[in-house]
């Protein structure tokens, strides 16, 4: 008995050291990529205002270098070089003069959201709180949001508003990096779906994903985790067909949970993006496809925008499956993956 107390505190022991060194290297791989993704953005806004000053001072051609610079840094280097993307870069050189004055624990996404704000002084005070305090983008976003900064100067009791500040920022791991698209892009990685998904969400995808295929009535299979950019903000739909018979692009979101409005006005807002970004002048309007799955009950909604109702009731819904044929196989579906993964548990134990 001695001898097996001694292994598991050895073993307790060994993984707290080899823990802390995977912290530490983790920590320091996101601190060499977020400074090397910074420091040539920055250069790359250099080279473009330096180039557009020695060059014609026309809207016209300022326009032209960057679409031509952006279809051959995408051919090359893949995504993150787009004209939004590129005026960033350019933005940011302008806006912070001197390269030393960066903070290296800052990502890419914490400047182009401190690019919003307009004080210089501010902006600074929230760059420097944000590599000491290590806020993610979200409480960078949240703090200036809510004018943090501002209310702090105004403020006779600053403690309770700096107390006030810390309590509502949700803490967040280190490696949460791996998840930034920006980061993917700059180092030229696929935009892994797994990244996106828990293991019950992955199985009901994977699973509803093959039900439509077998089906035989037109669909075919485009995306995974489909990312759309709109400004500062990312946005991913589960899964996205064409529709061969229909003409048109099926994009599909699962929510485990209940249904709600803002369900559906995200969907809404996910069909608007598609279509100004991807949809072919000769497609049909784009159907969105909401699946709610919980324990004991499904719940499956089409979704199309206000003006294309009247082509959705009178043809779509002919060739696509019937919500309640949907409904079934999503809650079947989600029973067994459930009963898989207890039984390996159990397994396991």
């Amino acid at each position: 008995m001695k001898n097996k107390l001694d292994t598991t505190t050895n073993i307790s022991k060994l993984y707290k050291e080899i823990s802390s060194i995977l912290r530490t290297a983790r920590a320091n791989a996101y601190k060499a990529v977020n400074f090397a993704m910074v420091t040539s953005y920055w250069s790359i806004g250099q080279l473009i205002v330096e180039d557009e000053q020695n060059g014609d001072e026309r809207a016209e051609y300022g326009k032209a270098v960057l679409e031509g610079l952006s279809k051959k840094l995408t051919a090359e280097f893949g995504k993150g070089f787009d004209e939004s993307n590129l005026r960033y870069m350019r933005l940011f050189y302008q806006t912070f003069k001197n390269c030393d004055t960066l903070r290296h624990e800052l990502s890419w996404s914490h400047y182009r959201m401190l690019l919003r704000v307009k004080d210089e002084t501010a902006r600074n005070w929230y760059m420097n709180e944000a590599a000491n305090q290590t806020w993610s983008t979200r409480q960078l976003d949240r703090q200036i949001s809510v004018l943090y900064y501002e209310r702090l100067l105004a403020s006779q009791d600053k403690k309770a508003v700096q107390v006030e500040a810390k309590t509502k920022l949700a803490e967040i791991e280190p490696e949460q990096f791996i998840h930034d698209p920006y980061v993917l892009e700059f180092l030229n990685l696929k935009n892994y779906p797994a990244l996106h998904e828990s293991t019950i969400e992955q199985a009901l995808i994977d699973n509803l994903q093959h039900f439509l295929l077998e089906l035989g009535t037109g669909f075919c299979f485009e995306s995974r985790q489909k990312l759309m950019r709109y400004e500062d903000d990312d946005f991913y739909v589960d899964l996205v067909f064409y529709h061969s018979v229909l003409k048109c692009h099926v994009l599909i979101d699962l929510k485990l949970g209940k249904l709600t409005h803002g369900d559906v006005g995200q969907m809404d807002s996910y069909i608007r993006m598609f279509d100004a970004q991807y949809k072919r002048d000769d497609d049909n309007p784009t159907i969105g496809l909401i699946l709610c799955s919980e324990k004991n009950e499904a719940v499956v909604k089409y979704s199309v925008l206000a003006d294309a109702k009247q082509i959705f009731a009178s043809k779509y819904e002919l060739a696509l499956p019937k919500p309640e044929e949907l409904a079934k196989q999503i809650k079947m579906d989600r029973l067994l993956i459930e009963e898989q993964m207890k039984s390996s548990e159990e397994d396991t134990e």
